[in-house]
């Protein structure tokens, strides 16, 4: 069975991909920025008595992220599978939203999800394996008013998915968007 990162495990889409994958066997190292919200996904590991570790990381700190990856590289030693899920939205007008919107958007969902990869990438190149899972969304591949914060953060990831990809190919890492 596989080790698994996921990002963003407090709700949705992170918390069913955590349950579902622990279900079926695999080591899950849940990581959320607010300990607190996740305290239904802490219930049903413990009803179920699922492999799931929650961890405390917030994607748009470095050093949050450096403390989660020295904290599960201490207990796991590596992971075989990164999910990138952590993600914001922010909607309005673009003359109407502030610039930090924007500025927060492209924070979680674009440099997040680089910050987790670069953490992981040296040990997956090393173990000549892995899979990078960025969550996007078909607004990254069609812009729609009022959701262009959230747009142009999602064309991005799925940019740099497409680059990494390419990169990583020979070290049998794969990524998937």
């Amino acid at each position: 069975m596989a080790t698994v990162l996921i990002t963003g495990t407090s709700s949705g889409i992170g918390y069913q991909t955590a349950i579902v994958l622990a279900r079926a066997g695999h080591a899950v190292y849940a990581t959320m920025r607010n300990l607190e919200r996740g305290a239904a996904l802490r219930k049903a590991a413990e009803q179920e008595q699922l492999p799931i570790s929650i961890v405390k990381m917030d994607v748009d700190s470095d050093e949050s992220v450096e403390a989660a990856t020295a904290s599960i590289r201490s207990q796991a030693g590596s992971i075989d599978v990164l999910v990138n899920n952590a993600g914001i939205e922010r909607s309005g007008s673009i003359e109407g939203l502030a610039l930090e919107d924007f500025k927060a958007t492209m924070e979680t969902n674009y440099f997040g999800p680089l910050r987790t990869i670069r953490a992981w990438l040296p040990d997956m190149r090393a173990q000549r394996s892995g899979c990078i899972i960025n969550i996007t969304s078909v607004a990254g591949k069609i812009a729609c008013s009022p959701l262009t914060p959230y747009s142009a953060s999602k064309f991005a990831l799925e940019a740099l998915s497409e680059g990494l990809a390419q990169e990583v190919k020979p070290f049998n890492i794969r990524v998937a968007v």
